[in-house]
């Protein structure tokens, strides 16, 4: 399982917004500056964010993005998956059929080896990844 830009960026855009909000809107332009990203795609990313309630967006003068939530009640695991899809090292374990299913030798392996992946990601959260945790004093 390889995890792409898409998703690295995510987490990266949702960092920057957790250590500097106070529930206050960022607007994007600052966040892909500090960050050295693409305006572009990272437009793209925060659509998929908002559309999946992990952002709120507002637009205009003094618009930006801010959590919806404290930076400890984003695991990292639900980030990437907004942005990535399924984290299963095969995709057979995430329930796509396989005709082979009944009698692979190796099913459990992927099986085990893909909970231990969401198991992880989904104990990290965002302010684990956040530079300083006392920056993180949201009232929301």
């Amino acid at each position: 399982m390889k995890i792409s830009t898409r998703g690295r960026y995510a987490l990266r855009i949702m960092a920057d917004i957790a250590e500097r909000s106070g529930g206050d809107y960022i607007p994007l332009k600052d966040i892909v500056e500090r960050q050295g990203l693409s305006l572009k795609y990272a437009e793209s990313i925060m659509i998929d964010l908002s559309k999946s309630s992990l952002v709120d967006a507002a637009h205009g003068k003094g618009g930006g993005y801010r959590l919806v939530r404290r930076p400890e009640e984003y695991p990292i695991g639900e980030i990437l998956r907004v942005t990535e899809g399924s984290l299963d090292p095969v995709s057979c374990v995430g329930g796509t059929f396989c005709p082979r299913s009944s009698d692979c030798r190796t099913a459990g392996l992927w099986k085990e080896l893909g909970d231990l992946i969401n198991d992880f990601l989904d104990k990290k959260t965002l302010a684990d990844v956040a530079l300083t945790k006392a920056a993180l004093n949201f009232d929301i």
